[in-house]
């Protein structure tokens, strides 16, 4: 019985916790400490804090890998979440290996916008698209973040001439189209934006540079 207590302790995961990007919400663990336990398998449950029953993530279950995607299980993203793992090697089970709590709204990360340079004379305009969600509309299309906060637009220029860190704000706000103008002809211009979350005070990485010359 010792050996399988021993077993069981050895194999029960670890460090299991919640990502979350736009709502792409994944279930993540690490192995327990037993390394050289090559043939674990997980078993993957969650619900909504409040219920009694745990509900089996039927994908998740009986299987090899360190993460369990549970975008569609979580959707109703301002309930909170719990979600749980336990392993099994050799016909021995852990306990189960909780979560902290999760709710999607206010923990999942804001990615960055999508930005586009127009066209350029003199000035330069941009299109920018809020990242979209995993979840859809009736007619198919993936329903935008900005459908779920109140999001900002943060546009910055970069002068090539500066350093690469001299980021100058030069627009916040909801407009999709915007124009940067009075720029020199003949400089360099690099664009990054992000998303920025005025509720949660939080905002996005930086999008990609997109770079012209006027």
């Amino acid at each position: 019985v010792s050996a399988n207590q021993d077993l069981q302790d050895l194999i029960k995961p670890q460090k299991v916790e919640f990502r979350s990007l736009n709502f792409n919400s994944t279930l993540h663990w690490q192995p327990g400490r037993a390394r050289e336990a090559r043939d674990t398998v997980y078993f993957v449950q969650y619900k909504v804090y409040g219920q009694s029953t745990w509900q089996n993530k039927d994908s998740c279950w009986g299987i090899q890998n360190n993460v369990c995607d549970l975008t569609n299980e979580t959707s109703d993203i301002q309930e909170p979440y719990y979600g749980r793992v336990k392993a099994a090697s050799a016909g021995v089970y852990s306990d189960w290996s909780l979560s902290c709590r999760f709710t999607p709204w206010r923990e999942t990360v804001i990615g960055p916008p999508m930005v586009t340079v127009v066209h350029s004379n003199r000035s330069i305009i941009l299109k920018l698209q809020a990242p979209r969600s995993p979840y859809r509309r009736r007619r198919g299309s993936k329903i935008p973040m900005t459908n779920y906060y109140d999001l900002l637009y943060q546009v910055f220029i970069i002068n090539n001439l500066l350093n690469e860190q001299h980021k100058v704000l030069v627009y916040e706000g909801k407009d999709k189209v915007i124009k940067i103008e009075a720029l020199r002809p003949g400089v360099s211009y690099c664009v990054v934006a992000k998303m920025y979350v005025p509720m949660l005070d939080r905002s996005s990485a930086y999008s990609s540079r997109q770079c012209t010359v006027l």
